[in-house]
């Protein structure tokens, strides 16, 4: 029996992770999620109580903190003497491009300090598997599409953005002094059921399906490169394997760009609600579009996105329609 330690394993992502990985009835899953009350805490115990499961254990914890880190929480008490962590994969953050203006210093603390806590967890107990769940975001106003993870200048515009590229210089870091395998996945704009309540199509379809306007910063042509959340988790499953070289960063993304306005005609059609939109200018942060280039993943992991927008799309409106009858 292989173990995994999923940070952030109770959110959109994490949990998506964690029921797959439980189906394949091979990993001992423990999840560290400190429950941030960045929304509704009923949504993450949600999650967590759809991952009810003999070989999974929930530790409600905070990866700042030092002393659970190296407490017989996670050793001995939790392990039950079956050795070490395989790998870790890092998706625990302090989450958001709006949010992080308001306050740097406390995305600083906890994406940066928090990872840093987590590696020298690794390298204490010589874990050599370490999956870092970073983003399309450290890219920021580069102009030069697709992007590719070679790119010499990144050109972040946010303190999130900012806290994702030191994440990775840190796993650059780690990987060189300690023979740490540091795989730094770059997500585009993940989507589909359980989406974070505040990300664009889950904050629009509850809008529009409450009879209220939703809100179009710009003038519609941002563009996104939507990723359906089971693509990404396949991203990050083939990442927990991967053995090659020691760092890597590799973009997992769809390829392909929608606008905002294409999004919100998609969203209308799945939900069969027409939008109330309020125009409103472009926000402090926001990028006008993403786009990946998978050239890498599809050669290191295998990664072939299968999802198209519009099917995704129609899987998130009837998981969002079911959870609101």
């Amino acid at each position: 029996m292989k173990q995994v330690l999923v940070t952030g394993g109770a959110g959109f992502i994490g949990s998506h992770l964690v029921a797959a990985l439980l189906a394949e009835n091979t990993w001992q899953v423990d999840i560290l999620d400190n429950f941030d009350p960045f929304y509704d805490l009923a949504i993450k115990e949600e999650n967590v109580a759809t991952l009810e499961h003999p070989q999974c254990r929930l530790i409600r914890g905070d990866i700042t903190d030092r002393e659970l880190l190296n407490s017989e929480l996670l050793n001995s008490e939790l392990l039950d003497g079956l050795g070490d962590y395989d790998v870790i994969v890092h998706l625990a953050a302090k989450a958001g491009v709006r949010p992080s203006l308001a306050d740097p210093v406390g995305y600083q603390h906890a994406n940066v300090e928090g990872t840093q806590t987590l590696l020298e967890f690794a390298k204490t107990r010589n874990i050599k598997q370490f999956v870092f769940a970073s983003s399309s975001s450290v890219y920021g106003v580069n102009p030069d599409v697709p992007w590719q993870e070679d790119d010499a200048v990144l050109r972040p515009i946010s303190p999130y953005a900012s806290t994702k590229v030191s994440g990775e210089l840190l796993g650059h870091v780690y990987s060189h002094l300690y023979g740490i395998r540091f795989v730094a996945l770059r997500f585009f704009t993940v989507y589909g059921p359980r989406q974070r309540p505040d990300l664009a199509i889950h904050k629009f379809a509850r809008l529009m399906t409450a009879g209220k306007p939703i809100s179009m910063y710009g003038d519609g042509t941002s563009r996104r490169d939507y990723t359906f959340v089971a693509d990404t988790v396949r991203g990050i499953r083939a990442a927990m394997d991967f053995d090659g070289d020691l760092f890597s960063v590799i973009n997992l993304g769809n390829n392909q760009t929608v606008s905002l306005t294409e999004m919100i005609a998609a969203l209308e059609k799945a939900l069969g609600i027409k939008a109330n939109i309020n125009r409103e200018p472009n926000q402090p942060g926001d990028v006008p579009q993403t786009w990946a280039d998978i050239n890498r993943a599809k050669a290191l992991l295998g990664y072939d996105p299968q999802t198209p927008f519009d099917k995704g799309l129609t899987i998130f409106a009837d998981w969002f329609q079911a959870q609101s009858n």
